[in-house]
């Protein structure tokens, strides 16, 4: 909330999200109008309209609590991810590493879950995985290595990942 004002981002004006221009939604976010694309009065109960425009699963993002878990699988939401949505976190969320425990508890086998944010190490990965993640997100490595060097430069951040992971596990 606060970085966004401070740092607001807006897309160029020819840049669309391309995955959903094919798709029959009013105000598809450009960046003419990428801020007021987005209604934060979505609830629970939209997810309705989401299966019914989509047979993709539905993969719920930004989940910090067991209660929002148990509503996920409620829902039937397809997988969940445990994120404070990185560096656009609001001042005092929890980090992943402190929520993915009680998320994974109330959700036990019934949908798979995910986190995102604060991967940065094979060991992270191990401990993710430990606590019954079954998968990792790894946003801001990656972007990282694109800078770097491009696509060679996401190859060689992923295999230092893994190399970790392996040692870790060893």
């Amino acid at each position: 909330l606060e970085r966004g004002k401070r740092y607001p981002y807006t897309p160029e004006e020819k840049r669309v999200l391309k995955n959903l221009v094919s798709i029959d939604l009013p105000n598809v976010p450009t960046g003419g109008n990428f801020t007021e694309s987005f209604d934060a009065s979505f609830t629970w109960a939209d997810l309705e309209w989401v299966r019914s425009v989509s047979s993709m699963p539905v993969i719920m993002k930004g989940i910090q609590t067991a209660e929002d878990a148990k509503r996920c699988v409620e829902s039937g939401v397809d997988a969940l991810i445990v994120s404070n949505h990185g560096g656009f976190a609001g001042q005092g969320v929890r980090g992943t590493a402190e929520v993915l425990p009680e998320v994974v508890d109330a959700v036990g086998d019934s949908i798979e879950v995910y986190v995102d944010g604060g991967v940065r190490r094979g060991t992270d990965v191990l401990k993710a995985l430990s606590i019954g993640a079954k998968a990792v997100l790894i946003g801001r490595p990656m972007l990282w290595g694109l800078l770097a060097d491009g696509e060679a430069g996401v190859k060689r951040v992923l295999e230092i990942l893994w190399d970790e992971l392996n040692v870790a596990m060893g």
